[in-house]
């Protein structure tokens, strides 16, 4: 038999793990990502048709993304390769694409692609792809748990349909679980039962991913069937099995970004009870602590500023905390700096007085110091007069003096609008009052200079 007599796929797969024996063969055995399956949409329709196109499946692990692209060869006439991005380089890709570029020629037949990890490839990688789907002779199916707008390179972007796979829910992994018990590829012959609390148990554990969830149910089962065959999975055999879950964290990608955009909006909107939970969510998946306490000591000083100044404070003693105690303990004091942050009133005046003054200075001249606040230390420079001018603060009885300390330019310039909420109203009648003393100030001079 040649290769291309070889069926497309082995459906013996009695010594394949679970996950990979209960495999949808059709399109009706598929399990969730209704938005792009359920009938009269977009895929379900190009499958069900036979004209598929190139594409990029883009969800976390476990949603379907290498089923789909099985189910998607069984529907077209085309000869499948699969290939993993992990294990192929360049000379690997030249190969598949020579081999497919032949069976065009003498068949007439296009090649469908499938390429696991396709984010590993580099630019030039992904780039050997380009001319043969412009020429219709392959159909690439790739797949990737990253966000291909900065995995995958602009050109092959423009070319492939980007559809995004969801995690599944808690009611999908049910089903898919409950068939596998039942499936004669899958534990059916084994007829075992599983608890209502037990199958609770795996649904939350698996976290979107049915990968997991079968690895879960065939490890419980290998532990709970009976000699002769039967047997029940009960809770405490699956707690057993399941130790401790893995939540989906990648700190080096998306979810890591994704994550810590939660935390700070959700203390910029003042939600403690989503702080918490995102907070304890990152630190629970590996992140580094430092991290988050390096972010909420940014959110302290951007989003908080002078509306609660010890909200910086609590942070520092919460980091220095961390470093003393170490986890787990450690990690409360990072709760409770979170907690603090939420409830604090919250003011970004400071963050955006600063931008106003980078901006003024991308966009113009770098103004001289005016002469009068300037330092004398030597002859030549008081001759130059450095220094003229100057007024001591402390010299006058209101502690502040008539003097000018921005360049003539900007004299008149405001960048500091503070916002009149927590202290930071404190802060603002206070320099109300230094503007009406200096006002007072300048009025007194001035009537001085006329007499």
């Amino acid at each position: 038999m040649t290769r291309d007599q070889m069926p497309l796929f082995d459906d013996d797969r009695s010594g394949s793990p679970l996950a990979e024996r209960m495999r949808p063969l059709t399109l009706d055995e598929f399990v969730g990502q209704e938005h792009i399956l359920g009938p009269g949409k977009l895929l379900h329709s190009a499958i069900g048709r036979g004209e598929l196109f190139s594409m990029v499946l883009w969800g976390p692990a476990g949603t379907g993304k290498t089923s789909l692209a099985h189910l998607m060869a069984r529907s077209v006439s085309c000869r499948f390769v699969p290939f993993s991005a992990v294990t192929s380089g360049i000379k690997e890709i030249k190969g598949v694409m020579d081999e497919a570029e032949a069976e065009w020629r003498t068949a007439q037949r296009r090649s469908l692609l499938f390429v696991d990890e396709i984010h590993r490839f580099n630019k030039a990688q992904q780039d050997a792809f380009l001319p043969f789907i412009e020429r219709g002779h392959i159909i690439l199916i790739g797949a990737t748990t990253e966000n291909p707008s900065f995995e995958v390179n602009a050109a092959l972007l423009s070319r492939v349909k980007v559809l995004v796979l969801t995690p599944l829910t808690e009611e999908h992994v049910r089903i898919i679980l409950e068939r596998t018990l039942i499936a004669p590829r899958g534990l059916g012959p084994l007829h075992l039962s599983v608890d209502p609390s037990a199958m609770k148990l795996i649904t939350a554990f698996a976290n979107g991913d049915a990968r997991v969830a079968l690895n879960a149910l065939e490890l419980a089962a290998g532990m709970g069937r009976g000699p002769d065959g039967g047997g029940m999975l009960s809770p405490t055999l699956v707690r057993t099995v399941l130790q401790r879950k893995s939540l989906i964290y990648d700190k080096a990608g998306e979810e890591h970004f994704n994550l810590i955009s939660a935390l700070h909006k959700s203390l910029r909107n003042s939600d403690p009870q989503a702080a918490l939970y995102w907070l304890v969510r990152m630190i629970e998946s590996g992140e580094d602590p430092m991290y988050v306490a390096r972010r909420m000591m940014r959110f302290a000083a951007e989003d908080v500023g002078l509306a609660d100044p010890r909200a910086l404070r609590m942070t520092l003693d919460a980091k220095d905390a961390f470093h003393f105690l170490g986890q787990p303990e450690g990690n409360l004091a990072l709760a409770e700096a979170a907690i603090y942050l939420a409830s604090c009133p919250k003011s970004n005046s400071i963050y955006e007085a600063y931008a106003e003054v980078r901006r003024d200075l991308d966009e113009s001249i770098s103004d001289p110091v005016p002469l009068q606040i300037r330092n004398a230390p030597t002859r030549l420079m008081k001759d130059l007069g450095y220094g003229d001018g100057y007024k001591y603060a402390h010299d006058e009885a209101s502690r502040i003096a008539d003097l000018q300390c921005l360049p003539d330019r900007l004299k008149d310039k405001l960048y500091w609008k503070p916002v009149r909420i927590g202290f930071e109203k404190t802060v603002a009648e206070r320099f109300d009052e230094w503007e009406r003393l200096k006002r007072r100030v300048m009025e007194r001079e001035r009537n001085e200079g006329e007499e």
